[in-house]
Formats: structure tokens, sequence, C-alpha cells
């Protein structure tokens, strides 16, 4: 029971984290540049890679596609602990491919984000961490 309590911890911090960036992204100001000329300069610029978008379009669908992913992470891991928790404590690689996806995000939030998904994230990769050992030791 422990292990899936872990897991599931693990999964709803992704899950909550991913719906409230994407509650930022699209509905409200905070992930704008203070600078509000910084603003105009994003949607007068475009990526090298291409002329056919700007960078504040491409950073709206970074941010955008940066949350569903996290909302997937967490929904999907969620979902598999509630009905189907054997697939993840009889997987390795499923097991593995989770950890690693969450040090990963641990690893950009503490580069190149600020406290509050970092320590988010660190718990939430903690918990899928200890949910394998708790289920050994168990």
């Amino acid at each position: 029971m422990i292990p899936k309590i872990l897991w599931l911890t693990g999964s709803a911090i992704f899950f909550i984290l991913g719906t409230w960036h994407l509650w930022y992204t699209f509905f409200t100001s905070k992930f704008n540049p203070r600078n509000k000329t910084v603003i105009d300069e994003m949607k007068n610029t475009s990526p090298e890679l291409t002329r056919r978008t700007t960078m504040w379009k491409a950073w709206i669908g970074f941010n955008g596609s940066h949350s569903a992913g996290a909302i997937f992470l967490g929904l999907v891991n969620g979902l598999l602990a509630v009905k189907y928790f054997y697939v993840i404590e009889d997987s390795f690689l499923f097991s593995f491919l989770t950890i690693a996806s969450s040090v990963f995000y641990v690893w950009l939030a503490k580069k190149y984000w600020f406290n509050v998904p970092f320590y988010g994230l660190l718990v939430a990769c903690c918990c899928f961490l200890a949910s394998p050992v708790t289920s050994f030791l168990l």
C-alpha cells in the first residue's frame, strides 16, 4: 500500500504542477516578461530555424507543450497506480522511464526555473524513487 501511495503522490504533484503551469500559460500573464518591450520584440522576431513563427508564439507553444507533458506523466502514472499498480511494480522499464523523466524535470527546474517547481518536482521524484525501494523492502 505504501509504494502505491508514494507513486500516486508523485503522479499527483506532476499533474497539479502541469495543470497550474497550463493555467498560467494561457489564462494569466504570469509568464510574460516584466519588460513589455521584450514581448514586442518576441512578437516581431522569428527563430533562425524558420520565419513561419515568432519567438512569442514559440514561447507560448513551448510552455503549453511542457504543461501537457507534465499533465500526461501525472495522469498516466496516476491511472496506472490506481487500476494496475502491478504494471508499475513488475515493469523495470516503466518505472525507470518515469523516474528518469522526473529526474530530468528536477534538473531542468534546478538549472532554469525557480524554487516552487524545483521543490515540488524534487518531492515527486523522491516519491517515485521511494516507491520501488519500499516495495522491495516490504
